[in-house]
C-alpha cells in the first residue's frame, strides 16, 4: 500500500514520530480536520431546530453521516445507526435501555475473560443488581477463545436457554485475536433462539470489512475516533425492531416527540436515544473519515497490517529470542494489527518510556483489560498497534529503540 504519511498534517509537526498507538486512537487525516473546521466556520449551527440555512445545512450533513455509516456497515437503514459519545457509551446504553429490561433473577449475561472494561463491568453490574449470574468464556494458551474442539463444545455447556444475553469483542484490544463471531452467534442462537448477541466492534470496524448483516448480530459498537474520525462520537448499530422496544437512555431535547402534563411520548429511533445537542461537527467530520477508508479499501488495510504484524513479531523474535514473550495467536490470519508482549525483566512502563523519549509512542499497561492480564498472571503488557498510516521503517524504529532499552536497563 502507498504511503500515506503525508495525508496526515500531525506528521509535519512531529517528523520524527512512531506512531504504535493506534488501538488507542487514531491519528486524522487532512480531510477529517478540514471537515471539522468547515463546520465550525461555515454552518456552526444547531441540527434539526433551526429553519434558517446554517441550521437545515448542519442537519443534511449531519444525516448524511448517519446514512454513509449505515452503508459502512453494510445496515438495512440509516435508522439502525445511533449516534453516541464513543463504544463505551454505547455498551452502557444497552446496560441500560436494554439489559434492565429483558434481564431478570436467575437469568444469564455471558461474556469472555478478553473484554475491555467497558464490555464487562456493565454487565457486572447489572448482573449483580438484579441477582442474574454473570458467566466468563475463558482462553487457551495461544489466546483463542476456548471454543475451538468439538464444535465450539464449550460455548455449549457455558450458553444456556436461562442466557438473555451473550456481549463479546470481535478482536481484543490486547492480543489481537479476532474471534470467529459469526459462528460464535450461530452456535449462541440454536441453543436459545431468544438470545440477544452484543459486538463490541471497536477494534474490528477500522480494521476489517464489517456486514451486519452477514455477522448475525442484535447490535454492534464502535468508535469514530478509532477509524480515523474525530473523537467524541461513537455508534449503536442496532435493528430496528429492537431498538423500538428499549428504553429511552436519557430524556430531554430532540428526542421528545409531545409532552404532556401526564405524559410524554418518544421519538422513533434512532432519535430516541439521542437526547440533547451532539457533538455536531464530529459526527459531521466523521464521514470523511468512512470515505478515506473506501477509497483505501478495507481489504487493503487488513493485508497493510497483517504484513507489519508478521514482521513485527518475525523481527522480535529473531532479535531477541527468549528475552521476548509475544502474547495472541501465531496464525496471522487470526491476529488483528495489534502485537502485545513482555520484555525480559524490564517493567512495561519504563520500556515505553525509554521509546517515547525517542518518538516512539507504544501502549503500556493492563490497556483496561485487567482480567485478561490477571489471567495471564501479568500487571501489565507493552502494546503496539499498527494502521494504515505505519510503514516498515516504523518497525525498524521500534526494533531500534528496544535494543536501547535492553542497553539502558540490562544492568
Amino acid at each position: 500500500m502507498m504511503n500515506l504519511k503525508n495525508l496526515f498534517p500531525i506528521y509535519r509537526n512531529q517528523p520524527n514520530l512512531v506512531y504504535l498507538d493506534s488501538t488507542a486512537t487514531s491519528l486524522k487525516p487532512k480531510s477529517v480536520i478540514d471537515k471539522l473546521r468547515e463546520y465550525y466556520e461555515e454552518y456552526s449551527a444547531n441540527v434539526f431546530r433551526g429553519i434558517y440555512p446554517m441550521s437545515e445545512k448542519a442537519t443534511t450533513e449531519f444525516e448524511e453521516t448517519r446514512t454513509i455509516v449505515s452503508k459502512f456497515v453494510s445496515a438495512n437503514n440509516s435508522n439502525e445507526i445511533v449516534f453516541t459519545r464513543n463504544a463505551t457509551e454505547s455498551l452502557n446504553l444497552l446496560a441500560y435501555s436494554l439489559g434492565r429490561k429483558i434481564l431478570e433473577s436467575g437469568d444469564e449475561i455471558v461474556t469472555t475473560i478478553m473484554e475491555h472494561h467497558s464490555n464487562f463491568v456493565p454487565w457486572q453490574v447489572l448482573t449483580s443488581e438484579v441477582g442474574a449470574t454473570f458467566k466468563i468464556i475463558d482462553i487457551d494458551n495461544e489466546g483463542y477463545l476456548d471454543l475451538k474442539n468439538d464444535k465450539l463444545k464449550i460455548l455449549k455447556q457455558i450458553v444456556t436457554k436461562k442466557t438473555k444475553i451473550l456481549t463479546l469483542t470481535y478482536v481484543s484490544n490486547v492480543l489481537g485475536t479476532v474471534n470467529p463471531i459469526k459462528e460464535i452467534i450461530s452456535t449462541a442462537k440454536s441453543i436459545n433462539p431468544n438470545i440477544v448477541t452484543i459486538i463490541d466492534a471497536a477494534q474490528a470496524v477500522p480494521h476489517l470489512k464489517i456486514d451486519v448483516q452477514d455477522l448475525g448480530a442484535d447490535f454492534i459498537v464502535f468508535s469514530s475516533h478509532k477509524m480515523l474520525g474525530p473523537t467524541g462520537v461513537g455508534v449503536l448499530w442496532g435493528k430496528e425492531r429492537l431498538l423500538r422496544e428499549m428504553y429511552p437512555f436519557m430524556y430531554g431535547g430532540d428526542m421528545i416527540s409531545e409532552v404532556y402534563i401526564d405524559k410524554t411520548i418518544y421519538k422513533d429511533p434512532p432519535h430516541k436515544f439521542e437526547a440533547g445537542t451532539p457533538a455536531i461537527g464530529e459526527i459531521i467530520a466523521f464521514k470523511e473519515a468512512i470515505k478515506f477508508l473506501n477509497k483505501v479499501g478495507m481489504k487493503n488495510v487488513n493485508e497493510h497490517e497483517k504484513i507489519l504484524t508478521k514482521m513485527t513479531i518475525d523481527k522480535l523474535n529473531s532479535t531477541f529470542g527468549e528475552e521476548i514473550r509475544i502474547y495472541g495467536p501465531k496464525n496471522i490470519e487470526h491476529h488483528n494489527g495489534i502485537v502485545s508482549f513482555s520484555f525480559g525483566k524490564y517493567h512495561p512502563h519504563d520500556i515505553s518510556q525509554i521509546l517515547a523519549d525517542n518518538g516512539i509512542c507504544v501502549r503500556a499497561g493492563h490497556h483496561c483489560a485487567m482480567p485478561l492480564h490477571t489471567r495471564l498472571n501479568l500487571p501489565a503488557t507493552v502494546r503496539v498497534s499498527f494502521y494504515i498510516y505505519n510503514d516498515e521503517q516504523d518497525v525498524e524504529r521500534l526494533i531500534e529503540g528496544l535494543k536501547r532499552v535492553k542497553k539502558m536497563l540490562k544492568g
